[in-house]
């Protein structure tokens, strides 16, 4: 009878250590199942916050950009402008100009 109730402890040990051994895979797989969702969690939060960041730096790229752009524009319209009053001005003393030159060319100095 001793015997019997041995081998009932004995049995009661293994399953008890069973049991224990699935507690124990049991909170394993919780706890890796958990790390996998906060890993997965910190991506996507890296992954907004990345896309955001970008999003910031298009804009300012752009905003810079279109500064530069109309800073062009604004220089080649004043290029133009200047262009434009250097012809007239040129155009309103070639004559005279050109007769100050033949002036000097014909005039002969002993």
């Amino acid at each position: 009878m001793e015997a019997n109730r041995s081998q009932g402890g004995i049995q009661q040990l293994l399953a008890a250590e069973q049991d224990a051994q699935q507690i124990v895979n049991a909170a394993r797989n919780a706890k890796m199942a958990r790390l996998k969702q906060a890993k997965e969690e910190a991506e996507k939060e890296v992954a907004e916050y990345r896309s955001h960041m970008e999003a910031a730096f298009q804009n300012k790229v752009a905003a810079s950009s279109g500064d530069s752009g109309a800073n062009v524009k604004r220089l080649e319209h004043e290029t133009e402008a200047k262009m434009s009053n250097l012809k007239i001005e040129a155009s309103r003393i070639s004559y005279d100009v050109v007769q100050m030159l033949l002036k000097q060319v014909t005039t002969v100095k002993n």
